[in-house]
């Protein structure tokens, strides 16, 4: 239990450091209302329609596809520190996994599931 001690330490002077900054903003900060501050904002932008707006299925392609390559580099991390251990059996097997990932983008590209048009 003792080797937990700092992790515990750490944990407390995080959520003390994150509660004491929130409180004091809420204290110190002036409070002005006003019609422009209480808008929508949108990157600059003038909100247009509902937020009930419907997608298209592409945004929605777009997005899968980005989490699929995204996470799949995580797992080169793993790999990356046990290479030592794993020797060249993991190194195929990492070769083996890039080169379907990169077949699987080409095949993406080739298809044009990535263009916003």
């Amino acid at each position: 239990m003792r080797e937990y001690l700092p992790i515990l330490m750490f944990l407390l002077v995080a959520i003390a450091f994150a509660g004491g900054t929130i409180g004091l903003s809420s204290l110190i900060v002036p409070r002005r209302r006003n019609p422009i501050k209480d808008s929508a904002y949108e990157c600059g932008v003038e909100p247009v329609g509902t937020a009930r707006e419907r997608f298209t299925i592409k945004f929605y392609l777009v997005a899968v596809l980005f989490i699929l390559f995204d996470i799949e580099a995580v797992f080169l991390y793993p790999w990356a520190v046990a290479m030592r251990h794993i020797g060249l059996y993991g190194l195929i097997e990492m070769i083996l996994f890039i080169v379907i990932l990169a077949v699987g983008y080409l095949y993406l590209i080739k298809k044009r599931a990535l263009d916003w048009e």
